[in-house]
């Protein structure tokens, strides 16, 4: 029996365009992508529909694609629209230009489906242009890259202010390639890039982009809608700018202001300043009252400091400048009057020191030295005084002790306390007598000056100065002349050497005890300048054996306890025998081996003993002076007897 093959009735019914176009309704219903599309004519084929049934759909096929298209299309618009509405409202609300960059370069990367979106500026002083916003971008050298005017796409939009795209950018030769900018696209391995200017005006700022890891062409549109991002980046930096340059106008203005109030402050403060100094002097007040009246005037502490205890650079430096200088947080402003340094004024903690300000420390400094000047010039009495009472002293003449003490207590002065005669002499002789005796003058003030502040007496005599001064408890004659030395070099800026005695006391009862002690300090300074050692200050006790000679009281038992009173008081506490066996040492020539055949010892215990003598006498106690000194006190000691032992 013949078999017909099966005959579909979907393939003999009549074919209308209803039937056609209602799988693409559906489809377009839901969605669907482009490929779905093709299903319905593959089916019908499948079932073998007539050809004029695949015709009709294949005409449903292309009208509900045009239709997706049309769709896709305004969809799209739509979205971009929004973008640029919310970035157009971003940039209304502009409170942080990056924010909105950041914003604009991730909506131009979203709705251009790129890998990769990023912005760079122009750089006008550098003449190129560099990488400012990237979005999508994971190498670190891309987003570091500064290209050059003309350098790369991005440079050739910069420089020609016109879009730029190329599909595949390493291998587009419109571009000026260089190392570095090639280097950077292949670390973040992109292919497609499409660039356009951002404007103000006629002038290109900078650059806009959108980039692709693999080919791609960009189409107009959407090279259109990149142009309206960059429209709006630019508008950013613009507003951002003006906003910018706003807030520094602003704060200018509200500088000025604080500039005016401050200065308004100012002037006042220093009219007050000036009120409180000329009360200040009418009234005869002191230093420390007009560092007080500053003090509170400046809002800070001012206080008032002697020449030698002065920071010495700063005040060297206020006294040259003749102005206030600035040392780290604090200013120092000289108190000086002619060549001679009186002291300083000190404002504690105000680095920010305004001009006006300034200039009232450095006036409160000439009402101090004007102040100083006034004291001294009432004191120069009380200094002659002085100066008599020590020259009546000095020359041994026939007083009433009594009458003496009065005299001194007067002048604040213990005649019956120990003290120190001090001699004091410059160094440098002036170019010519004018200049010398003018320096001499100052010594003489000088030193007036410090023995009042301590209690004692001061002439001018023999061509120098003479001090008396009391010799404070654990101090020693040595001590206060080095230290009279400095005070005096200092305060005169020349080079004074001092010469001390011995200690003496009971000065208003043995009439030539100062007059002796005077001339051991006269030694000891003649010594000191023989010696080499201007600008010292030395007592007896400094010349080691020829101390003995200088001083007036051949003080031998000082000299052999600060000799070899180490080794002395070692012996009679342990009972040893290092006495002895130094006297044999140097006795056998310094040879440890005659020393011990003398001691009857094993060279053993020469040896223990002299490195246990070493450690009490120091290192050095064998070189030619230290041992010359040595032998001298142990003969001396031996001579003394038993009671020195």
């Amino acid at each position: 029996m013949e078999q017909h093959p099966p005959h579909s009735a979907a393939a003999s019914a009549p074919v209308t365009t209803g039937d056609a176009q209602a799988p693409y309704l559906a489809l377009l219903a839901r969605g669907a992508s482009a490929d779905a599309y093709e299903q319905p004519v593959l089916v019908a084929r499948a079932d073998g529909a007539t050809s004029a049934r695949v015709a009709a759909l294949e005409d449903a096929k292309r009208l509900a694609l045009r239709v997706r298209d049309e769709m896709e299309g305004r969809r799209r618009r739509e979205a971009e629209l929004s973008a640029l509405f919310e970035t157009a409202h971003d940039l209304a609300g502009l409170r942080d230009l990056d924010a909105v960059l950041q914003a604009i370069v991730q909506r131009a990367r979203s709705l251009l489906g790129t890998d990769v979106a990023y912005l760079t500026l122009n750089d006008p002083p550098r003449g190129d242009t560099y990488m400012r916003v990237t979005e999508g971008s994971v190498a670190a050298r891309f987003q570091q890259l500064r290209l050059g005017m003309g350098e790369g796409l991005g440079g050739l939009v910069a420089q020609t202010a016109r879009p730029y795209v190329t599909a595949n950018y390493g291998q587009d030769v419109r571009f000026q390639h260089t190392r570095t900018i090639d280097a950077g696209v292949q670390d973040e391995g992109l292919v497609a890039i499409l660039g356009v200017p951002l404007m103000l005006g006629p002038h290109v700022i900078g650059v806009l982009f959108a980039a692709d890891r693999r080919a791609r062409v960009f189409e107009r549109e959407q090279i259109a809608l990149l142009g309206s991002f960059a429209a709006l980046a630019a508008a950013a930096i613009d507003t951002a700018n003006l906003l910018t340059e706003t807030r520094e106008a602003l704060g200018e203005l509200e500088r000025a202001n604080e500039i005016i109030r401050d200065r308004s402050g100012v002037i006042e403060r220093a009219s007050d300043v000036h009120d409180r100094l000329a009360e200040l002097v009418l009234r005869g007040g002191g230093v420390h009252d007009v560092a007080a009246a500053v003090s509170q005037v400046l809002d800070g502490t001012v206080e008032f400091t002697d020449a030698d205890t002065a920071p010495g650079e700063a005040v060297e430096g206020s006294r040259t400048e003749g102005h206030a200088v600035r040392r780290g947080d604090d200013w120092v402003a000289a108190v000086a009057a002619g060549g001679e340094l009186l002291g300083a004024l000190v404002l504690r903690g105000h680095p920010g020191l305004d001009p006006v300000d300034q200039r009232t420390l450095e006036r409160a400094a000439m009402v101090t030295s004007l102040l100083l000047l006034a004291r001294r010039s009432a004191s120069e009495a009380e200094q002659r005084v002085r100066g008599e009472l020590l020259d009546d002293l000095l020359d041994a003449r026939d007083h009433d002790p009594r009458l003496l003490r009065e005299r001194a207590a007067r002048l604040h002065a213990d005649l019956d306390a120990t003290h120190v005669v001090l001699a004091a002499r410059l160094e440098a002789s002036g170019a010519d007598a004018e200049q010398e005796a003018a320096t001499r003058r100052r010594l003489w003030s000088a030193a007036n000056h410090l023995a009042a502040t301590r209690h004692g007496l001061a002439a001018a005599r023999d061509g120098g100065t003479v001090l008396l001064l009391p010799l404070r408890s654990g101090t020693t004659a040595s001590a206060v002349a080095a230290h009279v030395a400095k005070r005096l070099s200092a305060a005169i800026h020349e080079t004074v050497t001092v010469g001390a005695s011995a200690p003496v006391a009971h000065l208003a009862a043995r009439t030539d005890t100062a007059a002796v002690a005077y001339a051991e300090a006269r030694r000891c300074l003649d010594s000191l300048r023989l010696l080499g050692r201007a600008g010292e200050g030395a007592a007896a006790e400094d010349f080691g054996f020829l101390g003995l000679l200088l001083a007036d009281s051949r003080d031998i038992s000082g000299f052999v306890a600060r000799t070899i009173g180490e080794v002395v008081t070692y012996d009679e506490r342990r009972g040893t025998d290092l006495v002895r066996t130094l006297d044999a040492y140097f006795a056998s020539g310094m040879s440890p081996a005659r020393t011990k055949e003398a001691l009857h010892v094993h060279v053993n215990t020469v040896a223990q003993r002299l490195e246990r003598i070493g450690r009490l006498l120091g290192p050095d106690w064998q070189s030619p002076a230290r041992s010359l000194e040595i032998q001298l006190a142990l003969r001396l000691h031996r001579l003394a007897g038993p009671d020195m032992r």
